[in-house]
């Protein structure tokens, strides 16, 4: 049985810079008229509930999330070159990349709470965009709740190549363990973002790694 190995975006793979958090609020007080007042904690959500708590803390009740995203994506497009220049790669990303992507076992795609084309821009910024079956990702816009992003991946995944995976969850994150947990997927955290090892590993992460630097650990972790 091949393995699908989603992975999550921001501090599992790159550092985006605050470039998507920019763009996020100048698009939200165009379509909306209201200043921005209060920024919601952005990891391991995704943005479907992320817009709903922002929508609610600021009182709005005449927009929807399409209407939002639709300008969000604009405003990310006008500012895509700005990830590269603000934001890095996380240690040893590409070369995990490339090994995984050379092994005919393993499919490699993205499970994100980012939206599908935010997803896509953040990754062609750092040249990644190959690497990844974008196709049967889970993104922000599937479901509010990260678990689903994940059951909806694996859907995908098999309606596509019709077999069975056995799916590895990437992330750094509790939400991301969660969701791996909840789908019955192996979970790795990796703790480049700002949730410490431990907590990963009290929420029932299967491998903790510290970050991708040693690809040959990363790898005997994902295909543990």
């Amino acid at each position: 049985m091949r393995r699908l190995v989603m992975w999550d975006i921001d501090y599992t793979l790159l550092r985006g810079g605050g470039v998507a958090a920019r763009a996020w609020k100048a698009a939200f007080t165009e379509v909306t008229g209201v200043a921005w007042q209060d920024t919601p904690i952005f990891g391991g959500r995704t943005d479907l509930d992320i817009c709903a708590e922002v929508f609610s803390a600021h009182g709005v009740t005449d927009c929807t999330p399409e209407r939002f995203f639709t300008r969000y994506v604009e405003k990310i497009h006008e500012i895509k070159h700005e990830f590269a220049e603000q934001g890095s790669l996380m240690p040893g990303v590409k070369e995990v990349l490339t090994r995984l992507g050379d092994d005919p076992a393993v499919v490699q795609t993205l499970v994100t709470g980012n939206v599908p084309e935010v997803a896509a821009v953040k990754v062609a910024a750092f040249g990644l965009d190959g690497s990844f079956d974008a196709e049967v990702g889970g993104y922000g816009t599937d479901d509010s709740v990260r678990a689903t992003l994940v059951r909806r991946s694996l859907e995908r995944a098999r309606a596509k190549y019709g077999e069975e995976f056995r799916p590895v969850v990437v992330g750094d994150t509790v939400n991301d363990v969660t969701a791996a947990l909840a789908n019955g997927a192996v979970a790795v955290g990796v703790a480049t973002g700002t949730t410490a090892a431990a907590e990963l590993i009290a929420a029932g992460a299967h491998t903790v790694l510290p970050d991708l630097a040693d690809a040959d650990n990363a790898i005997r972790a994902l295909k543990a």
